[in-house]
């Protein structure tokens, strides 16, 4: 397949693409220089999406672009830079989708578990629809309606609602590994808001698994199918560290650093992947024990 990605040089893209390399991949991306040294040498780069003539050349394009969202506390530029990443990038693909007279027949376009806002511990799938008005539901909403308008007979739409992609190679696991290696880690508050984890394995898998079967279309919760409370997996994550398991984060300390932001590590998704499932895919890490294991040692 001729394949479009955006968001390649991102920890997800930079695990994909690779794993595409029997197909031809052109990458749009702000920094050609960068994607050089990250990516494989036979991908194609572009800067700019008017240097694509006829988005009729595609056989399907995986949107993966965004500024990340919990980076920088959300001023009103902030939210806009986050905001414009997502849907300004969505938005020309999915003009150029529409006006090509043969155009992609798979659109795989992102969004994330924000957009089931804090649910506690009632368990979720892709059918629960959500009407609220915080910024991260808000985000997700919106990218997620952009998308598909370009869902059509020609054209399915697939929507990834991803939760916390665990790599050894960057994202939240990186920077949540600071302070276990120093004997500090533990829960977020309470602990007991539901943490919709996935490998990075998984996430690959899944995407790939939607490119491959021309049944599927609509939203998938990239989640692994045992999501657990955030004090179950500080907890494994001291155990695979063999470190302590004893200090907590208070709200409070969270909310000083990351002002609104903050609240994305309180509210509680416990997302299940029910429609990836019914649609064949079989995890390779449905539980966080063996995940973190794989990540870690």
């Amino acid at each position: 397949m001729q394949i479009l990605v955006t968001g390649g040089t991102g920890l997800i893209g930079r695990a994909l693409i690779p794993k595409l390399e029997h197909h031809e991949i052109t990458v749009l991306t702000r920094s050609p220089e960068k994607a050089r040294h990250v990516l494989p040498s036979k991908v194609h780069l572009i800067k700019n999406i008017d240097e694509i003539e006829d988005f009729s050349q595609f056989d399907a394009i995986i949107n993966l672009a965004g500024e990340p969202i919990v980076d920088k506390r959300w001023s009103e530029q902030q939210k806009g830079i986050i905001c414009a990443s997502r849907w300004g990038i969505t938005e020309q693909l999915v003009q150029r989708i529409l006006e090509a007279d043969a155009p992609p027949h798979t659109f795989i376009s992102g969004s994330a578990v924000g957009y089931y806002s804090d649910q506690g511990d009632k368990i979720i799938d892709e059918s629960l629809t959500v009407d609220a008005t915080d910024f991260a539901h808000s985000v997700c909403s919106n990218w997620e309606k952009i998308a598909m308008r370009a869902d059509s007979d020609k054209t399915r739409v697939c929507i990834l609602r991803t939760g916390i992609v665990l790599s050894k190679s960057g994202g939240a696991l990186k920077k949540m590994l600071l302070p276990y290696q120093f004997g500090m880690g533990g829960p977020i508050g309470d602990g007991k808001q539901y943490f919709p984890w996935i490998h990075i394995d998984d996430m690959v898998g899944g995407i790939i698994h939607l490119l491959e079967h021309a049944d599927t279309r609509g939203a998938f919760n990239l989640t692994a199918p045992e999501p657990v409370t955030n004090k179950v997996f500080s907890q494994t994550l001291a155990a695979t560290l063999k470190r302590p398991h004893f200090m907590f984060t208070p709200k409070l300390a969270i909310s000083l650093m990351l002002g609104e932001a903050g609240q994305l590590l309180f509210d509680s998704q416990r997302a299940v992947p029910r429609a990836l499932e019914n649609s064949g895919y079989s995890f390779q890490y449905p539980s966080v024990g063996p995940a973190l294991e794989n990540i870690l040692r």
